[in-house]
């Protein structure tokens, strides 16, 4: 995945309302930061001039007394100093770190929004970035951006103020070399923009084609394909490290010059204020506060090119994540029914949807399911079977006709409230790395432990749960790596099950156990299945003979219905199917019972 490498206006008056937005909630401590900012700019161009006085009035005068009040007053201002340092770092830290925590929050809140239909057309890649490197960058705007670079700005303010009251000759002498500076720190500026373009699109590279070889590593070795990928990996890491060499070799250009520029400053200010202080019409505390002011006024000027960009990779980074925060990509749920049980009647009344508006997969779908009975849906891959059960839970919105649960319009139940009434097991179970227990309940605190173990023993999960080490907290890390197919099938089923839904919809769900195991739970689906209204999608024809009503699909239409029987006496596209897996099933039979003969 690439990032986009444009840079974004630092004045944009659009993306800087909405960062203000966020800091609104926190404008109190963003104000007690700004009098912190002011008042260490203030103080910074103090102690030259209580140098100045002190070498003027005390020093060259041998008056130790006044001497020794000047040091202590010196050594007081340093401690205050210090204090108001450590509370603007640590407050603009603080400040930074609670912003991003309420935008991280209120992203993902967001996120845990959209429809489904957002994450079939955006790579996870990118709201990984949004959701963590990009608000991470704003940390950098409240912390090294916006308050650094005022602090630094009215310091510079200040210092040639004083400069300029004090001895404003002195002054143009000494910052004569100043467009030399400026010229320097623009060429900086532009160029490390374009390297921090540059390292970011070659972190996003890396990132990404990390992640996805690490994720299908089974197939890269299944394929011997290591020293290939790895030839790629070491292009892109190559591509990695020349674009932060490129950053490196202008930071290591650009403050060597800067220094040498506040060098020959300091070379002209001390030839032109030694001519001034032998001919008596500077002094020579002045000449030395001279120097420091100097010292002072370069050290924010070097930074402030190096800050600009920190800003504006921040403006760059929060257009982005106010983009994502816009996006209308969500079901409405404008609905107002929250009840707390259904009865289950399901019907589609001439349904079609498509997924991109254009290609319909459902075209004019009909069917009932009343209370209890169970309906099969049966056809080839993309016939729009598994679009059926999409848009029950309302993954999906239909583009007409009409969806009833109850004899009400799913769009007039709250959205929740519906869902809680459908428990879906999916072919495909994703179990999050996280204890037994959590990828069942999934931190539901209604749901006791003995709920679940209750389920698990109904679908017999139980046993193999036990014998885990820790039994129901045993983490089964990513994805559910640590178990079987068929472990994390029956884990899926106690999930549905622990819910007690009102609707089960059964998606392929015994397609990727073995036979033993599609045995073990059969009745257990029975027993799920029993007073309740159950949407059973099948390539095993075997486990749905007992349906109630079998649903032929063919290309998002309906062909057959009927019951088993029925369908077989049609003699159409389910009979076709049927024979063909019974025809299966018996030369697997025929080879199983020859193979354990020649044992024998």
């Amino acid at each position: 995945m690439q990032l986009e490498e444009k840079s974004g206006k630092i004045f944009d008056m659009v993306i800087l309302r909405r960062l203000y937005g966020f800091m609104k909630p926190y404008m109190g401590y963003f104000i007690i930061l700004v009098i912190l900012i002011l008042l260490l700019a203030a103080i910074g161009p103090v102690m030259p001039l209580l140098i100045q006085y002190t070498i003027d009035h005390y020093i060259l005068r041998m008056d130790y007394q006044g001497l020794t009040q000047m040091v202590l007053l010196m050594v007081a201002l340093l401690f205050s100093q210090a204090i108001l340092q450590y509370c603007n770092t640590y407050l603009s830290g603080w400040l930074g770190q609670n912003i991003i925590r309420d935008i991280r929050i209120k992203l993902y809140r967001h996120l845990l929004d959209l429809r489904l239909k957002f994450y079939d057309n955006t790579p996870i890649g990118r709201l990984v970035t949004r959701t963590i490197s990009d608000i991470e960058t704003l940390a950098d705007v409240f912390s090294e951006g916006i308050a650094a670079i005022a602090g630094d700005l009215l310091q510079i303010v200040g210092i040639l103020a004083i400069m300029f009251y004090t001895e404003w000759r002195l002054t143009l002498v000494s910052l004569s070399i100043l467009p030399f500076m400026f010229l320097g720190t623009y060429v900086f500026k532009e160029k490390i923009k374009e390297s921090f373009n540059e390292v970011r699109t070659a972190v996003a590279n890396l990132n990404s084609f990390v992640q996805e070889h690490i994720t299908g590593m089974s197939i890269l070795q299944i394929f011997n394909s290591e020293a290939t990928e790895y030839k790629k990996f070491e292009e892109i890491n190559r591509e990695h490290r020349r674009a932060n060499l490129k950053s490196v070799l202008y930071y290591s250009v650009y403050f060597p010059v800067a220094e040498v520029i506040a060098a020959g400053c300091t070379g002209l200010l001390v030839w032109y204020g030694a001519k001034g202080v032998l001919a008596e019409h500077i002094t020579l505390g002045t000449l030395i506060a001279f120097i420091m002011y100097i010292s002072m006024f370069f050290r924010p000027l070097r930074m402030i090119a190096d800050r600009f960009n920190t800003l504006q990779m921040g403006i760059v980074s929060t257009e982005r994540i106010v983009k994502l925060l816009d996006s209308e990509e969500y079901i409405p749920n404008q609905g107002n029914i929250t009840p707390n049980s259904i009865d289950g009647n399901v019907v589609f009344d001439n349904v079609w949807f498509a997924y991109n508006d254009e290609n319909y997969v459902l075209k004019g779908i009909s069917f009932e399911v009343k209370k209890g009975q169970t309906v099969a849906l049966v056809g080839a891959t993309g016939a729009g079977k598994s679009s059926v059960i999409n848009l029950l839970s309302r993954f999906y919105d239909i583009n007409s006709g009409k969806i009833l649960v109850d004899g009400i319009d799913l769009k007039e139940y709250e959205l929740s409230a519906l869902r809680s009434q459908i428990s879906v097991v999916l072919q495909d179970v994703f179990l999050f790395s996280d204890s037994i227990l959590n990828n069942i309940t999934l931190g539901n605190p209604a749901i006791s432990l003995e709920q679940v173990m209750n389920a698990a023993k109904l679908v017999g999960a139980h046993s193999f749960i036990e014998k885990l080490p820790g039994g129901y907290q045993y983490n089964v890390m990513e994805r559910g790596a640590t178990l079987s197919v068929g472990q994390r099938q029956l884990i899926s089923f106690v999930r549905a099950l622990v819910y007690d839904p009102k609707i089960i919809v059964l998606d392929e769900a015994t397609s990727s156990v073995d036979s033993e195991t599609e045995e073990m739970i059969g009745d257990a689906i029975q027993t799920l299945m029993q007073g309740r209204t159950s949407i059973v999608i099948a390539h095993r024809l075997s486990t749905i003979q007992n349906a109630t009503k079998i649903i032929v699909l063919d290309r998002g239409e309906i062909k057959e219905q009927g019951t088993h029987e029925e369908l077989l006496l049609l003699d159409g596209y389910y009979a076709q199917l049927y024979r063909m897996q019974y025809k299966s099933i018996l030369q697997h039979e025929k080879t199983h019972h020859v193979e354990r003969e020649s044992k024998i």
